[in-house]
């Protein structure tokens, strides 16, 4: 199946005839390409073990492509290290929640200001923009993060992340293993974060019918190779043995 591609020429990220796997003689993804608009969600859907999680972990500068290119504002940052794309505005949420227990909702936010540590201005306002952005965070700064609920130890994450002024966000299946209220609350925070902030994210997700509700675009993998692709509102109304 082949969806319409309704797309303009304001392009953050570009992935080109991308071959990663863990192996050298083993490819994962084969061949894919992907490209993601300033200040939409692009969602990557597809089954388990297609390659959508190795995706983003190939952007990220966690593993190096056999070949493609990864185009960054069309410059080539396929081999530029992670620390050099956070300094470039990427960001990167993992799947497995990321928080650390024993350290307070303040100290794990002040963790994402590392590459500013001496610029004390600069962390007091990111870390009272992230208070503002979430007001729970504030009440709670003191508090262990393992205290936390599963929808505030994300709030956690994401604010850590955004400490560092992020353009694009790379974001793997931010509600696995959290309950249903807790992922539409999630997802809303993702929403607003591209709407109201212009934040770039591309979301892997397996919640297909929750994803395509704040989605822009969407990209269908199978098997490690583009299956189809288009606007949201192209794939909403499928079948669910699309998706099989």
């Amino acid at each position: 199946m082949t969806m319409s591609n309704d797309r303009n020429d304001n392009i953050i990220l570009e992935i080109e005839d991308l071959y990663v796997g863990y192996y050298s003689d083993l490819h994962i993804l084969q061949g894919v390409n992907l490209t993601a608009e300033r200040g939409r969600i692009t969602t990557i859907l597809g089954a388990n073990g297609v390659g959508k999680s190795t995706l983003l972990k190939a952007i990220y500068g966690f593993l190096t492509p056999q070949q493609g290119r990864n185009l960054l504002h069309g410059k080539d940052v396929t081999d530029v290290p992670t620390h050099k794309l956070i300094e470039r505005g990427l960001s990167y949420i993992p799947q497995q929640p990321g928080v650390f227990p024993y350290m307070t909702v303040e100290e794990n936010l002040l963790m994402g200001a590392w590459t500013f540590r001496n610029d004390r201005r600069r962390i007091q306002q990111k870390l009272a923009e992230n208070y503002a952005r979430f007001p729970v965070l504030a009440e709670r700064r003191s508090s262990h993060a393992g205290e936390l609920s599963g929808e505030q130890k994300r709030m956690v994450e994401i604010g850590r992340t955004l400490m560092t002024d992020p353009e694009l966000m790379l974001v793997d299946e931010p509600t696995a293993g959290l309950a249903r209220l807790v992922s539409i609350e999630i997802y809303r925070m993702l929403s607003r974060l591209s709407s109201d902030e212009g934040l770039t994210i591309i979301l892997v997700d397996q919640e297909i019918r929750q994803a395509l509700a704040i989605a822009d675009y969407v990209f269908v993998f199978d098997l490690g190779r583009n299956r189809s692709q288009g606007n949201a509102t192209e794939f909403a109304n499928l079948e669910e043995s699309f998706w099989s």
